[in-house]
């Protein structure tokens, strides 16, 4: 039994736990199913006791859950036994940052939107460095390169083979922060026009001028899953990242996106827009 539950067994045991409540069952009917006791099945809503491709199935049936492309799509994220490269960071970085790095890596597509920093995914290594300089509480050195290691090979998924579609939806006031000075912006800046040429990599630019919209007081990322009940919010916050996986949340994040897609400008008149930007540094 691990002592941290990967990301996955948690959005395995939190599905498994709405199926459940939604049929109405208790954990003693569901233990009888597969022959556990009470305690195994919170343990497996918990995401702290591993659950067989077999047993999802079982559960669902039981459960009543008609919806085949999400059981089987659930049960393969049970099948998966493989060890994520995050594994390695463990202990340098947040687990926070390791549940980020997973979600992200078995994404079926991406979408963020950011207020005051470029995305993660397309920060350059001394953007990232600088970044994480300003953290509080302050990090050491030490911890502070591992986040920049771990940022730099999370932002891989954009140019591995066959990547995810990515969608970024920038404010004009993240493209003008002088984190590390002129010369870091500007090469930030030059990356990110590089990157937008990518044919999965949607950039859009919210301008100044366009005035106030929806989601302005946070950034967000949207994780789409193998089916959209598997879809997953993460919001940045102090200390840990926050995830949503309420289908009423997830619906509400996606109209924001949608809403600040409206507001921003088009992936060609965003990245003129960028390339003003860089000839004033």
């Amino acid at each position: 039994m691990p002592h941290t539950p990967s990301a996955r067994k948690q959005r395995i045991g939190i599905e498994l736990r709405k199926m459940r409540d939604a049929a109405g069952k208790t954990t003693a009917e569901a233990a009888a199913v597969l022959g556990l006791n009470r305690t195994k099945i919170t343990l497996i809503e918990q995401g702290m006791y591993a659950i067989t491709p077999d047993r999802v199935i079982a559960l669902a049936s039981e459960y009543e859950e008609g919806d085949s492309a999400y059981v089987d799509a659930l049960a393969e994220m049970a099948a998966d036994k493989s060890k994520g490269w995050w594994e390695d960071h463990r202990g340098l970085v947040s687990t926070g940052l390791l549940d980020i790095s997973e979600v992200e890596h078995h994404a079926h597509g991406l979408a963020t939107y950011q207020i005051c920093h470029v995305p993660g995914l397309m920060q350059t290594e001394d953007t990232a460095r600088e970044i994480f300089r300003e953290v509080y509480p302050p990090l050491r050195p030490l911890n502070i390169e591992a986040r920049v290691e771990n940022r730099m090979l999370r932002a891989q998924l954009l140019t591995r083979d066959n990547p995810m579609p990515y969608e970024a939806i920038v404010h004009e006031a993240a493209l003008r922060m002088m984190f590390g000075g002129e010369t870091v912006a500007r090469v930030q800046l030059d990356h990110m026009l590089t990157l937008s040429e990518l044919p999965n990599v949607d950039l859009r630019v919210v301008e100044f001028q366009s005035g106030g919209f929806k989601g302005a007081g946070q950034a967000v990322m949207y994780a789409r899953g193998p089916v959209a009940r598997l879809d997953t919010v993460q919001l940045d916050s102090i200390g840990t990242p926050t995830f949503l996986t309420d289908v009423n949340q997830l619906k509400n994040y996606q109209d924001v996106i949608a809403a600040m897609r409206d507001r921003a400008l088009g992936p060609d008149n965003s990245r003129d827009f960028i390339s003003r930007i860089v000839k004033t540094l």
